[in-house]
């Protein structure tokens, strides 16, 4: 029998404390802890339990200058985090402490940010299409490239020896790490790629467009293996679940679509007032966290994330 409903009984719970909207949200790597991050220019870290009961215990990460537009956590570590904002800094925290530990001030507002898998760099692009590449030990850049297309989210392979770019060209470029030298470019859609997903059991990875697509693509054949089409808007993040199972894909359509991987359909969608920014599976449990542009009656931001999957609200 086919998993008719997996999702059917479970319930979103809502997390207040941005002033402004919520740009990005982020799991840790033991699931225990949910950063966001806000055009308040604050980036906050909750501390989530699974069963969900008691009140989110939540530290304010504060330093920046301007919003802070995306976060990543070390994949090694689970109490250091990476923050990329429009004050072209890059900030690294402790987030037991709340404290910044180290910053990079680099050239341009930055807009996407990523970890290399083992740790040792990560990955910055910002609003003129340049990359950047940082030494985490040092903090200072190794590698910086300008692009003369449009570079929207980035991300390296599981294994990190290769490097995503995708572009407002409708293309996925692929580089070899650490060269960083051109080894494919896959013509994934007819309009600009905007976000991109690496399956964590590492067969796949998935691009969402703006022709409202969401493509999968074998990692090893680099061939697109399906697509899901449920969305009808611009696809501005996408995220697979701990298990590789499912995808769950988001956009200015007023639902969070969740798919399964290997047949395409669509199995559940969660209700939402705005459009998406940010979705994220928890890597250990079933829990989505997911941020838009909800506004208030008054028409300000009400500055929440969410998170689905409990078992009550």
């Amino acid at each position: 029998m086919e998993e008719a409903m997996p999702f059917k009984t479970l319930h979103s719970r809502e997390y207040q404390g941005h002033k402004k909207k919520v740009h990005s949200v982020a799991w840790n790597c033991t699931g225990t802890k949910l950063a966001s991050g806000s055009v308040d220019q604050t980036a906050r870290v909750w501390h989530i339990e699974s069963h969900g009961h008691g009140k989110a215990k939540d530290i304010e990460l504060k330093g920046h200058t301007d919003s802070v537009d995306q976060l990543c956590w070390d994949p090694k570590h689970a109490d250091l985090i990476a923050t990329a904002s429009g004050d072209k800094t890059v900030r690294l925290w402790d987030a037991r402490s709340g404290k910044c530990s180290q910053q990079a001030e680099l050239s341009g507002e930055n807009i996407n940010i990523t970890y290399k898998p083992d740790g040792t760099h990560i990955a910055v692009g910002n609003r003129d299409d340049e990359l950047t590449i940082l030494d985490v030990r040092k903090f200072k850049p190794i590698h910086k490239r300008k692009f003369n297309y449009e570079v929207n989210e980035i991300a390296w392979n599981t294994t990190g020896d290769k490097f995503f770019l995708t572009t407002g060209n409708g293309t996925v470029e692929v580089l070899a790490y650490p060269s960083l030298r051109a080894v494919n470019t896959l013509m994934a859609h007819t309009a600009g790629c905007y976000c991109i997903a690496i399956d964590p059991v590492g067969r796949y990875f998935a691009v969402g467009s703006a022709d409202s697509l969401v493509s999968l693509w074998d990692v090893n054949e680099m061939l697109c293996v399906r697509t899901f089409t449920k969305l009808e808007w611009p696809v501005r993040t996408i995220s697979f679940n701990h298990t590789g199972e499912y995808i769950a894909s988001a956009s200015e359509d007023l639902f969070i679509d969740i798919a399964n991987v290997q047949t395409g359909r669509s199995v559940h969608q969660i209700p939402c007032r705005a459009a998406m920014n940010s979705v994220e599976w928890n890597p250990k449990h079933n829990l989505l966290a997911y941020a838009g542009d909800d506004k208030n009656k008054y028409q300000t931001d009400e500055g929440v994330f969410r998170i689905f999957g409990f078992e009550n609200a």
